[in-house]
C-alpha cells in the first residue's frame, strides 16, 4: 500500500483537485467534538439573534451572545471552539448574508493582494499577513497562500525568493516555502551581517548583477527540464 499521507510540494498542490470550498465559518476538525445539543442552539437563537435591522445593535448582539457562550462553556480550552460553532445560528436573514459577502469581501482582499510600488519585501510581507489574519476563516490553504504572495510581487522580489530557494520554490513543501520567504523578509527587515540561505555570495536583489542572475535562470531552466522528463 502507498503512503497515505506523501509529502505534497506546491508542484503537487497546483494540480487539479476535486477538493471544494470551506463553510463561511471553519469549524474544528476531528473526532473528539462532541454533538450540538438542540436545545442549546434553540438558546442562542432565542437569546441574541440578530437580523441585521436598523433597530438592531450588533455590539449588543456580540455582548448577549458572549454572555450566552459564559453560561454554556467557561472552560479556556473549548471555548472558542464553541463559539465558532454556535455564532452562525445567532444569525437570520441578511445578517446571514452579511456574513458571507464580508468573508468573501476580506478572502478576495487577499487573493488581489499585490505589492505597492517601493513597498519593501518584509512591508509587503507583514501586511499579506495581516490579510490572513483578519478573515483566520479564509480556507485558502497554505500552498495557494504562498503562491498569491510570490505571483503579486515585482520581478526583484520573486529574483530574491528564487536564489532563496534555488529556483525551486514549487518543489518545496508548503511549509518549507512560507519559512523561506519568512527568513528572507525577516533578514530584509533586520540587516544581518551574515547571509542566511549561502555562506558566500548572498542575492543582493535590488541590484544583483549578471552572474547572479544567469545563475537563477540556469536553475529555471534545470527546474522546467527536470518536469518536462517526469511528465514523459
Amino acid at each position: 500500500m502507498g503512503d497515505e499521507n506523501p509529502i505534497r510540494t506546491l508542484g503537487d498542490y497546483s494540480k487539479p483537485s476535486h477538493e471544494g470550498y470551506r463553510n463561511t465559518i471553519e469549524l474544528p476538525v476531528g473526532n473528539n467534538v462532541a454533538p450540538l445539543r438542540s436545545d442549546t442552539i434553540r438558546l442562542v437563537q432565542n437569546g441574541c439573534s440578530i437580523h441585521r435591522l436598523r433597530s438592531e445593535d450588533p455590539i449588543q448582539h456580540l455582548k448577549d451572545f458572549l454572555r450566552i457562550i459564559d453560561s454554556i462553556d467557561r472552560n479556556g480550552d473549548t471555548r472558542n471552539t464553541t463559539q465558532l460553532r454556535l455564532f452562525q445560528f445567532s444569525l437570520y436573514d441578511q445578517a446571514i448574508n452579511w456574513l458571507d459577502r464580508r468573508t468573501a469581501e476580506l478572502r478576495n482582499d487577499i487573493l488581489r493582494f499585490q505589492k505597492r510600488q517601493d513597498e519593501s519585501l518584509y512591508d509587503a510581507w507583514t501586511r499579506f499577513k495581516d490579510l490572513l489574519l483578519k478573515v483566520p476563516h479564509h480556507g485558502i490553504d497554505l500552498w495557494i497562500q504562498v503562491q498569491i504572495f510570490y505571483d503579486h510581487v515585482d520581478s526583484t522580489t520573486q529574483m530574491a525568493i528564487d536564489y532563496a530557494t534555488g529556483g525551486r520554490l514549487r518543489k518545496l513543501r508548503s511549509e518549507e516555502a512560507w519559512g523561506t520567504i519568512e527568513e528572507l523578509a525577516r533578514y530584509e527587515n533586520e540587516g544581518w551581517n551574515d547571509p542566511i540561505f549561502l555562506e558566500e555570495g548572498s542575492l543582493d536583489y535590488k541590484n544583483p548583477d549578471i552572474e547572479q542572475l544567469l545563475g537563477i535562470m540556469e536553475n529555471h531552466v534545470d527546474a522546467l527540464m527536470k518536469d518536462a522528463i517526469s511528465i514523459i
